[in-house]
């Protein structure tokens, strides 16, 4: 069923919606969903699969609906009959903004026609360094090259942020061109190589200067050591 948005989600997310049952393919070992109170659930346990009850879900109108919040829809082992179909679910309700997030967005470029007119796409570039053994998703690299060529709306989150190298990681978002960007840190403990306070302020600041809008997570104070952008127009409305 549709939800309400809670929590650490995104603040400009009203809701979101699940369709896609199984465990997601790239298996990040920071996954949010290992976090909810008795671990993971059973829905996003086992293979993938598609819930069929939920494609007769009544979206009505004048949400931002965040779909697949807890997998990925786009990852490569996501079939395509499966992806048509929740795509399709969405096309019906027209008067919403659909938010997909991926972190194969090669594979937005299959779909992009079939997508809903309102709809905004992410996904997640948490550093532009290469490291092993904390996900099985595509590079930061590809993911940013394959951001690079959608023409669309589109936004980038970084989180849970990682060491980076702050003059390549603020040349690949400016050639992306997104919207806004989304920064957050690990909140849940998982010991990621994390970039000093002073790296991430000067992040801040370059993307800024690129005219991009920043949206601070929470989660970012840790890191900041408890200091607040406060000058950034997202918080006003937060």
């Amino acid at each position: 069923m549709i939800k309400k948005s809670v929590g650490n989600m995104y603040p400009w997310v009203t809701h979101t919606h699940c369709h896609l049952g199984g465990e997601c393919p790239h298996k990040c070992v920071y996954c949010y969903v290992d976090h909810f109170p008795f671990g993971r659930p059973a829905k996003y346990q086992g293979p993938l699969r598609i819930t069929e009850k939920e494609l007769s879900v009544k979206y009505g109108s004048g949400k931002t609906i965040f779909i697949e919040n807890c997998n990925d829809l786009f990852a490569e082992a996501v079939p395509y009959e499966f992806i048509s179909k929740i795509i399709s679910h969405c096309c019906e309700h027209p008067m919403n903004t659909y938010v997909f997030q991926t972190k194969n967005p090669k594979r937005f470029e299959c779909f992009i026609r079939d997508l809903p007119g309102e709809r905004i796409l992410g996904t997640t570039i948490e550093t532009n360094r290469h490291y092993l053994g904390w996900s099985s998703a595509p590079d930061p690299i590809e993911r940013a090259r394959a951001m690079n060529m959608i023409q669309a709306r589109k936004f980038i989150t970084i989180e849970p942020i990682m060491n980076f190298d702050v003059d390549i990681l603020t040349s690949w978002i400016d050639l992306i061109r997104p919207e806004f960007v989304n920064i957050g840190a690990d909140s849940k403990g998982h010991n990621l190589p994390e970039p000093s306070a002073d790296k991430v302020s000067s992040l801040i600041k370059n993307l800024k200067g690129c005219g991009i809008e920043i949206r601070e997570k929470h989660n970012l104070h840790r890191l900041l050591g408890g200091h607040v952008h406060d000058d950034l127009p997202w918080r006003a409305n937060a």
